[in-house]
């Protein structure tokens, strides 16, 4: 059974960096889809990032230049290196792994960004 567990949430002011970083407990392989979600009161979920096979990304609109994702596949972690942040990325950062034939997700690590 897999379980992930982000951690680097917290409270930053605009412009600042924050690194987001998601353990899974479990076999994660390199063909596995890993991403990272955020979801911000009132708003649905909606996908920050994704890394996928051999490293292929993509990203939010939002986002791009400014965020970063990455994995190590031997320790079994996904990043995300979040710069220049703006109040609008204010959310709980959810980390996922699709698997196949199952979707995992954390439990969510809230981020805040003030101006």
């Amino acid at each position: 059974q897999v379980q992930l567990v982000e951690s680097g949430g917290g409270l930053v002011q605009a412009g600042g960096s924050l690194r987001l970083s998601c353990a899974a407990s479990g076999s994660i392989f390199s063909r596995d889809a890993m991403a990272w979600y955020r979801q911000a009161p009132g708003n649905q979920r909606e996908l920050v990032a994704a890394i996928r096979s051999y490293g292929s990304t993509n990203y939010a609109d939002s986002v791009k230049g400014r965020f970063t994702i990455s994995r190590d596949n031997a320790k079994n972690t996904v990043s995300l290196q979040m710069n220049s942040l703006k109040p609008e990325d204010t959310a709980v950062y959810y980390c996922n792994a699709d698997l196949g034939s199952i979707v995992v997700w954390g439990q969510g690590t809230q981020v805040t960004v003030v101006s």
